[in-house]
């Protein structure tokens, strides 16, 4: 069932409830307002009658017949005297007579002629009068009935109007759901921006925020898979190369002997995919918060090794020497714990950009410190501006031959983020070429605002 049914359903259901207990209060208080009136008369009549009381019996209809009455009907009320000995001196009605009750004082409710009737006695001061008046009770009941029939009948009469006019005000109540279903539909699977909240209803403020949340979790959700997507392409580039050319050697070679060699080094280039892809989900998942970084003491020459190693065929291929210089005897390169696999994926990303965009002929040099290290490259120095965009996804300066995605710095910084580092773009000592350091971050202050 709809919203709209459903209120529409409830005001059905309530609305005669609350006029069923409108109506009985309304019948009570206008019985009350009824009663005090008719007694309040009947007590005045009953002490008139009493203080004109001076002359001999008198029976029969006091008003004289021919007598213009209006709208009144005097069959409904009577009044009796009596003295002190129970003699009936006075009674206004033939055939109705009330009883008397010598030791009855003020309001008494009896049935006379199988009928309810109120009556009012008034004893004098001496002793030497009782006067009673009498009223039927139906004379009540009847002007209770018209005064509350002349106010429900407004009242059912304007009952469609009612209806309409929830029904439009449930409408008008529920249109910021019709607009949010409106905008919710036309929205693509790509438009994940939030909802404006600023106007909308305070009940429907928490729905709104708790769908934007939803919203931006799906949107970084998304943004993680496109991400994990677009450098596991990247990534995969050089492995694929190297297994390309291990399989053209294997597929030329003459002799056992080659074929064993070529065998064993496809084998090692799948190896290395295969590990190359389970760092690719460990950054992914590391990223996403689905398990903690691995810390381990790193060993800086293993990592370099199998980094260097990945990118001798390029090197080869545009005629680069690859140089890695280590510090002086008896110092430790960046002593670091942190994930070795990760940073053979950060090594290999800053060396491959090293070796794609220096000057065949030239040297990339890889420099460990004991606070850091560095990745090399000779060549015209870069402006400031591509310095400063470095690392921006798919960005790639204009002019360049070599084809790429410019993802590959972004992948190093995520992972030095990771691992406490910071990255530094900027020309070598020489003012040529580009120089990327990577130090140790410094220790955060406790004042420090930054997650």
């Amino acid at each position: 069932m709809s919203l709209r049914r459903r209120l529409l359903l409830y005001l059905l259901l309530s609305a005669p409830l609350v006029w069923a207990l409108a109506l009985w209060i309304s019948v009570d208080r206008a019985r009350h307002e009824v009663n005090e009136l008719y007694d309040s008369e009947m007590i005045r009549l009953a002490r008139q009658v009493q203080a004109t009381l001076r002359g001999p019996e008198v029976s029969g209809d006091a008003l004289g017949p021919g007598t213009d009455m209006g709208e009144a009907d005097v069959r409904d009320l009577a009044i009796a005297v009596w003295d002190a000995q129970g003699q009936l001196l006075m009674s206004d009605r033939e055939g109705v007579l009330l009883p008397r009750q010598s030791q009855s004082a003020g309001f008494a409710d009896i049935e006379l002629e199988h009928e309810p009737w109120r009556v009012y006695y008034l004893q004098s001061f001496d002793g030497a009068w009782l006067v009673a008046a009498g009223q039927r009770v139906y004379e009540r009941q009847e002007m209770v009935f018209n005064l509350t029939s002349s106010q429900l009948a407004p009242w059912l009469m304007v009952l469609p109007l009612l209806l309409l006019a929830s029904a439009w005000g449930v409408k008008r109540a529920l249109q910021p759901l019709q607009t949010l279903s409106a905008e919710l539909r036309r929205r693509s699977p790509d438009e994940l921006q939030p909802l404006d909240a600023g106007r909308a209803p305070q009940e429907l403020r928490p729905l709104l925020d708790a769908m934007n949340g939803l919203f931006q979790r799906v949107d970084t959700q998304l943004q993680r898979e496109r991400r994990f997507t677009a450098d596991a392409a990247h990534e995969l580039r050089t492995p694929l190369a190297v297994l390309r050319a291990q399989w053209d050697v294997l597929s030329r070679s003459r002799t056992d002997e080659e074929r064993l060699e070529a065998q064993a080094r496809l084998g090692g280039g799948l190896e290395r995919m295969d590990r190359l892809v389970n760092q690719m989900l460990a950054l992914s998942r590391l990223e996403s918060g689905a398990e903690p970084l691995r810390r381990a003491a790193v060993d800086w020459r293993h990592v370099a090794e199998q980094a260097l190693v990945d990118l001798l065929p390029l090197a080869e291929r545009r005629h680069i020497e690859l140089e890695c210089d280590w510090p002086a005897e008896g110092a430790s390169a960046l002593p670091l714990q942190g994930d070795a696999d990760l940073l053979v994926v950060m090594l290999r990303n800053l060396l491959d950009n090293a070796l794609r965009y220096g000057p065949q002929g030239s040297v990339v040099r890889l420099a460990f410190e004991s606070d850091g290290l560095r990745v090399e490259n000779q060549g015209p120095a870069l402006p400031a501006e591509q310095l400063l965009r470095m690392g921006e996804r798919f960005y790639r300066p204009s002019g360049q031959a070599e084809g790429g995605s410019g993802l590959g710095v972004s992948i190093v910084r995520r992972i030095a983020e990771l691992h406490g580092l910071t990255l530094h773009f900027g020309p070598c000592a020489d003012g040529q070429g580009v120089c990327v350091s990577l130090h140790l971050a410094p220790p955060r202050q406790p004042g420090d605002s930054h997650a």
